[in-house]
């Protein structure tokens, strides 16, 4: 069962998603809200599994929630919801940790899909926008991500594909286990990945450990 969680400050479209919902035995709603406020209390007392949080919300917007969330809760999957067109604010939400991005415009099924999709793990783009990127990232860029990384945060990053503890870094590096945290969420960040298995992954397949 996907637990659901709707974060829109429109009564009519979070009554509406929540019958979208309800048509699938997998999906349940089990919380909403009409703020930002709202929306961060709501995940912080409820067990849930994706957000659907609106871009447009009144006391905090959704990316000041989506931040808040994403720290806080970093094992929930947070899937953007916007009158807006892709092309204005997806990379945005997605660079700052949604799960996914999803316009108002979607067909149910795509909805749907998009949930099925960040529940699992992944990341959700239409499949417009998926091509634009690749498009933009071919013709564009030059550089592998890790050659993005600063000399210090590809020091961590070799010292974390090697197995080593953040502590242990820490250690070695004599800096505190809070500064190599930062270090790891920027590595990560900056590599598109999201766990240290895929850093382990990355650095065989580009040879940068031996």
């Amino acid at each position: 069962m996907i637990r659901v969680f709707i974060a829109d400050d429109h009564s009519l479209f979070r009554a509406g998603l929540q019958q979208i919902l309800a048509k699938h035995a997998d999906l349940c709603v089990v919380g909403e809200a009409s703020t930002g406020v709202e929306a961060l209390r709501g995940i912080r007392n409820t067990d849930c599994d994706v957000l659907l949080l609106d871009i447009s919300m009144p006391e905090r917007t959704g990316l000041d929630i989506l931040k808040d969330v994403r720290r806080e809760h970093p094992d929930v999957a947070i899937l953007m919801l916007s009158m807006h067109s892709e092309d204005q604010y997806a990379i945005r939400v997605l660079k700052a940790g949604a799960s996914g991005y999803v316009t108002k415009e979607s067909a149910a099924e795509e909805l749907i899909a998009a949930i099925h999709k960040v529940a699992s793990g992944g990341r959700y783009v239409s499949a417009a926008l998926a091509e634009k990127i690749a498009f933009s990232l071919g013709r564009d860029s030059d550089l592998l991500p890790h050659q993005t990384l600063s000399e210090r945060e590809f020091q961590v990053m070799q010292m974390m594909a090697t197995g080593k503890k953040l502590t242990e870094i820490a250690d070695a590096l004599n800096l505190s286990e809070k500064t190599i945290t930062t270090y790891r969420t920027r590595i990560l960040e900056k590599l598109h990945l999201h766990t240290n298995a895929e850093i382990v992954h990355y650095a065989i397949d580009h040879k940068l450990i031996d």
